[in-house]
Parts: C-alpha cells; sequence; structure tokens
C-alpha cells in the first residue's frame, strides 16, 4: 500500500513537528508540499522534504487555487487562521488534521466541523493528550470499573513559570485580541482530556482567573524594558537571559529557543532579544490572558471535575486525581498509581513514553500517537482511530467558551445553552 500524501499549512514548530513523522516513517506518509508566508521556515521545511518548486507556497490560498494533490492537509496555521484555510480544503476533499484549538470562537469551530461532515473526510483535532500511553491507561483502569463508579477528577495543568513567560507573556498566545483565551490556547486539550476519561457529557460548568501578577503594576522600580539592559535581570525569575541564552551556552537550540530566531548562534539569539518580543521584561508587555484559573464541572450522572491551570509552577508532567466509590487513582504521566479501598493496597503502574527517536515524542507521546492514529485512518479508512473526531472536540471546545463565559459573568452556565 503506497503511503497517505500530506500537504503542510503552516510550517511552524507545530507543523514542522507533525511532518517529521515522515521523515521517520516513509512507508506511511509523504509529504507532498507547504505553505508557509515567512520565507526562512518555507524554505527549510522545503529543504527537509526534498519538495519541488511548484510544491512549495507561500500561503493556503494557492494551496486552494489548484485541484487536490494530496490525500490530506495537516493545518499549524496560528489559532485565528484555522477557519479559512479548513472549510476550503474540506470542499477540495482533503482529510484535515487541524492543530488544536480549532478556532478562537464557537462559531468558526462549527463551521469547520459542518464543513469536514459535508464533504465526508476524515477529520482529527490535534489534543495529543488523547493519544499518549499515560492516557490509555489510565482510561483503561476507569472503564474497567476497577475504581468503582467514578465521583470526582482533579486535574492539574502546571504551565511552568518560565513557559507561560516565553508563550503567554512574550510569545503568540499573550493577548486575547491576536490569538485566544488561555484556557482556549493552552488546556482546550486538557477539558477534553477530562471529558474523555470520564467519558460523559458536561452539563454545567463555573470558572473563576484572572492576570494577577505578571502585568505592569507588578514592576520592579528599577526594570529596564528590556532584559539585556536590566540591572535586576540577574535576581528575575522570567529573565528571558536565563531562559534563552542560558539553554543556548548549553548546547540547547530547540524549542523554545528556536522560536526566537533562524540563528541560533549566542549572537544571533542576542540580537533577537535586543529587537524582538521575546527580550522584554515581564512587567511590560501588551499580555492580557490569565496567569491563573480553575474551571469546575458538573457532568452526567453527578460526577464532578475541578481543573486547575497556573503559571507559578515548575515545568512538570500534568498531575490527576480521580476518586471512585471502590478506589483512587493518582497519575503524572510517567506513572500511575491505584489505591484499592478493599485490599487497602497501592499498586504502582511506571510508563514508558512512546518515542521514535524525533521531536514526535513530545506531550509525553502524544504526537506520536497522534500522528500514528491519524496516518493509520487514512491507510485503512478506519475513521475510529481518530481519538480526537469533530462531533466530541466541538464539544469540549464548547466547554471551554462556556467556561470563559462563566469566569466573565461570575456564574454558573448550562452547557444546554451552547450545544
Amino acid at each position: 500500500m503506497p503511503p497517505i500524501t500530506v500537504i503542510v499549512i503552516g510550517a511552524g514548530s507545530r507543523g514542522t513537528t507533525y511532518a517529521e513523522y515522515a521523515i521517520h516513517h516513509p512507508d506511511q506518509v509523504q509529504v507532498a508540499g507547504v505553505a508557509e508566508p515567512r520565507d526562512h521556515w518555507r524554505a527549510a521545511f522545503a529543504a527537509r522534504h526534498a519538495l519541488p518548486a511548484d510544491r512549495v507556497f507561500a500561503g493556503w490560498r494557492e494551496v486552494a487555487a489548484r485541484p487536490r494533490f494530496a490525500d490530506a492537509a495537516i493545518i499549524a496555521t496560528p489559532d485565528a487562521l484555522h477557519a479559512e484555510p479548513a472549510v476550503a480544503l474540506a470542499g477540495l476533499g482533503y482529510n484535515l488534521l487541524l492543530e488544536k484549538p480549532m478556532a478562537p470562537n464557537a462559531a468558526d469551530c462549527r463551521r469547520i466541523v459542518a464543513a469536514a461532515q459535508a464533504n465526508g473526510i476524515l477529520f482529527g483535532v490535534c489534543h495529543v493528550m488523547r493519544y499518549t500511553t499515560y492516557t490509555k491507561r489510565v482510561k483503561e483502569i476507569v472503564d474497567s470499573g476497577r475504581l468503582g463508579d467514578i465521583v470526582s477528577l482533579q486535574h492539574l495543568e502546571p504551565v511552568g513559570y518560565w513557559h507561560q513567560a516565553h508563550s503567554y507573556v512574550r510569545g503568540n498566545w499573550r493577548n486575547e485580541r491576536d490569538s485566544s483565551p488561555m484556557l482556549l490556547a493552552k488546556s482546550c486539550h486538557d477539558l477534553d482530556w477530562i471529558r474523555h476519561i470520564l467519558g460523559r457529557r458536561c452539563t454545567h460548568v463555573s470558572s473563576f482567573g484572572n492576570l494577577k501578577h505578571l502585568r505592569p503594576e507588578n514592576r520592579p522600580p528599577d526594570a529596564a524594558d528590556r532584559c539585556l539592559d536590566c540591572a535586576l535581570e540577574p535576581d528575575c525569575p522570567y529573565s528571558a537571559v536565563k531562559i534563552y541564552l542560558g539553554r543556548v551556552r548549553r548546547g540547547l537550540t530547540g524549542w523554545p529557543v528556536n522560536v526566537l530566531t533562524p540563528d541560533l548562534t549566542e549572537w544571533g539569539v542576542t540580537e533577537a532579544l535586543r529587537n524582538g518580543p521575546y527580550g522584554r521584561c515581564v512587567y511590560a508587555c501588551d499580555n492580557d490572558v490569565v496567569d491563573h484559573q480553575v474551571v469546575n464541572m458538573q457532568f452526567e450522572g453527578g460526577a464532578t471535575a475541578s481543573f486547575t491551570m497556573t503559571a507559578f509552577t515548575r515545568q512538570r508532567d500534568r498531575e490527576t486525581r480521580i476518586f471512585g466509590t471502590h478506589g483512587e487513582l493518582y497519575g503524572a504521566g510517567r506513572f500511575i498509581e491505584v489505591h484499592d479501598f478493599l485490599t487497602d493496597q497501592t499498586e504502582r503502574i511506571d510508563l514508558a513514553t512512546a518515542s521514535d527517536g524525533s521531536i514526535l515524542s513530545g506531550h509525553g507521546g502524544g504526537d506520536l500517537g497522534l500522528m500514528t492514529h491519524f496516518a493509520g485512518a487514512l491507510l485503512s479508512g478506519d475513521p475510529s482511530l481518530i481519538l480526537s473526531g469533530p462531533a466530541e472536540s466541538l464539544e469540549t471546545h464548547l466547554m471551554v467558551f462556556a467556561a470563559e463565559q462563566a469566569r466573565h459573568e461570575a456564574r454558573v452556565v448550562a452547557m444546554a445553552d451552547w450545544i
């Protein structure tokens, strides 16, 4: 069976990562084209995948102007630029793998799903957390009845102080106007994961959160506008010098350093910090997304869940506690502990991260799992291999929009108002 062919729309960090599957598994996937407006990223991607000039485009509209020439498209453009290419390419018959979030508003999410369903294509959202070995084992334990009836779930997304500074203060997702609420950008797949594990529909949502610390009012009096010029930099945990140049000096030039500039030398990164957005003081940026948020959910059958997303942690795996009538589960990405109430004994299950030796081992092996399932679905024609299809992905995105409504209006929101 020949490999499936894909075109990548958006050759930034995520698009480049997913396309690596074709390098390591050429018997399953072949990259047939790329659309990317930035010259360096477009040229680097084309060279990596040996693309001919007539399959290299500056934008998705050039792709849509041609008859379909690949089996699928991976759309990894900025969040607000998902809907138009997704609808257009679905109309041409491309199967779609769409980076999360689907879109920054409910109307566009609905429009994308309607286009996918109307055109009968295979469609998946990059909810990579569904595809990890860890998730598979947690789901198996919950579904087996080993914990009894599930009463409640607690889930923590420890964003990490420097990750918050990189992506949500200095970076592309720093304000809602240009991107989306942080709950959507960072944690739509956390709410999706909770829904997946519980296997029930959410009925009601409440939420609280705000931008508490990383704001101008908390700027030290003597802080400079840029870390390179700041006398306080050595004592600042959010220092761009530490976050980026510190990594370069240790020979670490992958993410997040490679987001700043194509020139990954110390000189190149220093220039990016001097002139670009990633060198700014965290207390002097145009960020407005939250730096902490909680979401409370009630599900069919009476089970409840609470989710916490916070910047103020070290970088580590997500943590989950699940409370059942017969047992309790605690998990943190690389291991699971199950305590049985009958025997009063705890079993620890250590887990290996799926890896093919590429950057697809990210997200606990979820990137690799996602691409394996998507390729398998196209090769076999079996849509059930896609664990994050259109209907449930739309449902969990609507949970996020309902949570944001609840946060802004300080009230409990019924999901019946959204679904």
